[in-house]
């Protein structure tokens, strides 16, 4: 009998646990709140021709806070070091490898929780055009430990679809 009620108990604590997990009842912009590692950036175009912006083991970061606001840097895994060890003078070279390899940005965000989608409101970026200009993404997965969502909109020299992965940091 007394095994029967610890085997009951842990079942009882292994289900709670994954309902946990699972967020019920929380609103997208609840869940999306907190630290996430960014796994990959992956463009694909019309043709089915794949792309990876920031290489295939970029390293970055997108942060949401509960007030509204968020930050993103996105990096090239393999980014060159600059041989003067002074940011301020790399070659033309290195600085062109690190302006096309690297993205921040910041600002506030909106969730449409009807819609599946996370609007950017740019504040500033390294890539400074996109300075005052929103950006609408649509939320294609959202668990307590994963985050992928795609820019539909995106496009380079042909139509594509930007889609980001990211990993909740531990």
């Amino acid at each position: 009998m007394k095994a029967i009620r610890v085997v009951t108990t842990a079942l009882a604590v292994a289900i709670g646990a994954s309902v946990a997990t699972a967020q019920p009842g929380k609103t997208l912009r609840e869940q999306i709140v907190g630290t996430w590692d960014f796994i990959i950036a992956e463009i694909v175009t019309q043709d089915g021709k794949k792309t990876f912006p920031f290489g295939e083991r970029p390293k970055g970061m997108l942060i949401f806070t509960a007030d509204g606001h968020f930050s993103q840097v996105h990096v090239s895994g393999d980014l060159p070091r600059i041989a003067s060890k002074n940011r301020l003078a790399g070659t033309p070279e290195q600085n062109t490898a690190i302006v096309h390899g690297s993205l921040a940005l910041f600002g506030t965000y909106t969730i449409d929780e009807a819609k599946k989608a996370l609007t950017f409101h740019i504040v500033g970026s390294t890539f400074p055009n996109q300075q005052g200009t929103s950006q609408t993404r649509t939320i294609d997965k959202l668990t307590a430990d994963e985050f992928v969502n795609t820019n539909p909109a995106a496009s380079r020299d042909v139509p594509a679809v930007a889609s980001n992965r990211y990993r909740r940091a531990k």
